[in-house]
């Protein structure tokens, strides 16, 4: 177009004439396989020869599918929670497979790995992988919903947009591939260190969490006391934001999308939709997880009055302050 032309200087246009160009080609890319269905070595020539963006598009769809079909075979709704901290590696490591070995894409690549198999680890311990054995909001939404109601919700929400979403909040990892070859810069290494520290902070609060839980119920009800008789964990990094790991988990996406930013010279590019989609999405998510706890944990309220939401920052009483105040 002519604004693209006017503005020589700017990635922008290109860019974002890529992410166009691979939506528009995903039809004949299945085209394309369906022909070549029965071929291995035809399969391995369309997967070379299409925009990596499309092959990815195209995974989200087969994906999606799959879900969709899963859910109501199985009764089973959570199964994009187990392709979720599986896929965004994948589609990181298919950029880099497509970038002539790009060093900015091999970092990304390594730093959403580590991401990939501490949750994997963590999603694993709890039973995750065990069918049947669901998110805890998919049953409390089945109930306050119609069976048709759900079923679209399953199809849309559930299955179609989180799909998307996997491949939308690691899009940083397709502009770096549009910018192969542009050497690494300070910008990168920022974003690296960055990653790297929120990926520890979610680390050490899951692990606090699951001890917590894990020691919990270990011990008979009539014995519990402090945190153990409310039924919620306030101390360790909980002391200072009661979803300590929700927020790690946002802003280690967030310095992600730093090295689209280091690639494309731009500080805000088409790929910040990702992040950005997804500290939306932790929004609901976070207050519908607190309307759970709140009806299942009445002193999660006094919780709430001393403890930031997200951001850690220095709390107010502890939460055994302030029930001795109300005995």
């Amino acid at each position: 177009s002519t604004m693209c032309t006017m503005h020589a200087n700017s990635n922008s246009c290109g860019h974002i004439a890529h992410v166009v160009g691979s939506y528009e080609a995903v039809l004949p890319l299945i085209r394309d396989l369906t022909d070549a269905i029965l071929t291995p070595s035809a399969l391995f020539d369309i997967y070379w020869k299409y925009d990596p963006m499309a092959t990815a598009l195209l995974g989200v769809l087969l994906s999606a599918l799959f879900c969709i079909i899963a859910g109501p075979l199985t009764r089973d709704y959570s199964w994009v929670d187990r392709l979720w901290s599986v896929l965004p590696a994948i589609y990181v490591w298919h950029f880099y497979a497509h970038s002539n070995g790009d060093q900015r894409l091999l970092i990304m690549g390594v730093l959403a790995g580590l991401w990939s198999i501490r949750l994997t680890f963590n999603f694993a311990r709890k039973g995750g992988y065990i069918v049947g054995h669901e998110d805890y909001r998919w049953p409390e939404l089945r109930r306050r919903m119609s069976y048709f109601a759900f079923q679209l919700f399953n199809i849309s929400f559930i299955s179609l947009f989180q799909n998307w979403l996997l491949l939308a909040f690691v899009s940083a990892s397709y502009v770096a591939y549009l910018g192969r070859g542009i050497p690494l810069t300070n910008v990168d290494y920022a974003a690296a260190v960055s990653f790297f520290m929120f990926f520890i902070l979610e680390t050490v609060a899951d692990e606090q969490q699951w001890a917590f839980q894990k020691k919990k119920h270990s011990i008979p009800q009539s014995l519990r006391k402090g945190d153990y008789a409310s039924g919620f964990y306030t101390h360790g990094l909980f002391r200072f934001s009661r979803h300590p790991n929700f927020f790690a988990e946002q802003a280690l996406w967030w310095s992600f999308y730093f090295f689209a930013v280091a690639a494309s010279n731009q500080v805000i590019n088409w790929s910040i939709s990702g992040p950005l989609i997804l500290s939306i999405l932790f929004q609901g998510s976070t207050t519908f997880t607190e309307e759970l706890s709140l009806a299942k944990y009445p002193a999660y309220r006094l919780y709430q009055r001393t403890t930031s939401r997200l951001i850690p920052w220095w709390p107010g009483p502890s939460l055994e302050e302030l029930q001795q105040k109300q005995d």
